[in-house]
């Protein structure tokens, strides 16, 4: 049987495997000084972020990801109320926190000025309107300069950075320096969550070794996973603390908290919360066995 005559973007994960999205419409193709662009319309997962060749986020399961990493670090702070993120150029992270009565400030960096624009524009049904929320200061700078001129203290810093490719904007932002200024900026009790690479056994080379560096910063350490149809793969995020454990919130303390939330959520719940830290005994093992620490002399890059 013939191949149908689609237009087919391919995201490659390593030098040997790929997966293929069928393109119904291309929507932007272009380059910031920072990254290559494209928001392409797809015949199974909808609207596409597509940054340097790889898939952030699309319409049919963003919700996951962006759930996922917001609300276990916020239902587990009890009290939330300066937020900063790292990233999050779609709007979705501060769509999800701004669902929180507690919160009195966000600060929003990304170094991407161009396609913050640009997910404004094309991608309304990530941040629905959360750019306007008069909570939100979005500020358009390095991460790792603005930390270190920083003398704010936050409740909870949410990562949502694009992998370490080699040379692009984000690979700094994985190391033991950084991290240890993300400590620094941490309320006492404050939280970090990040999202940490696939938990795929096949390319399980960056969540371990980001786990360790976190481990040499943080009393707690917690990796949890959510599958992400639009990856196709079971995709790796973590926690991070002194003294908060996720392990120890219960199925109805989750839901209690949602329940007081401004807006409903579609993925995460109580029960959800004890599935997604439960980890699969072999990706376990697999990542006793890889005890790198990223550090800034030895970076942390993906193909």
């Amino acid at each position: 049987m013939a191949a149908p005559e689609w237009n087919w973007f391919i995201e490659y994960s390593s030098p040997h495997q790929a997966h293929m999205h069928a393109v119904e419409k291309y929507i932007y193709q272009g380059s910031t000084p920072y990254q290559q662009v494209q928001i392409v319309d797809t015949y199974t997962f909808g609207r596409c972020l597509i940054l340097d060749g790889k898939i952030q986020s699309s319409a049919f399961d963003e919700y996951i990801y962006h759930e996922a990493l917001v609300h276990p670090p916020m239902i587990i702070h009890p009290d939330p109320r300066r937020v900063l993120v790292i990233g999050g150029g779609e709007g979705a992270v501060t769509r999800e926190l701004a669902k929180y009565p507690s919160v009195e400030k966000i600060v929003m960096v990304d170094i991407d000025e161009q396609v913050v624009k640009l997910c404004r524009e094309y991608l309304p049904t990530w941040h629905q309107g959360s750019f306007d929320d008069d909570r939100l200061e979005v500020i358009f700078a390095d991460a790792r300069e603005f930390l270190e001129n920083c003398q704010t203290s936050f409740d909870v810093i949410i990562s949502d950075l694009t992998e370490p490719v080699g040379n692009g904007p984000s690979y700094l932002l994985f190391t033991r320096e950084f991290y240890s200024i993300l400590n620094e900026r941490l309320d006492k009790g404050g939280v970090l969550s990040l999202q940490a690479g696939s938990l795929s056994m096949a390319l399980l080379d960056v969540h371990p070794p980001i786990r360790n560096t976190l481990d040499s910063c943080f009393e707690i350490v917690r990796s949890y996973q959510a599958f992400i149809p639009c990856f196709d793969t079971i995709w790796g995020f973590i926690l991070a603390s002194h003294g908060k454990d996720p392990l120890s919130v219960t199925r109805s303390k989750v839901d209690t908290e949602i329940e007081s939330l401004k807006g409903k959520l579609k993925f995460y719940d109580g029960e959800t919360h004890q599935g997604v830290f439960a980890l699969p005994r072999n990706v376990k093992e697999a990542m006793q066995r890889d005890r790198r620490i990223i550090e800034d002399g030895r970076p942390l890059t993906v193909y």
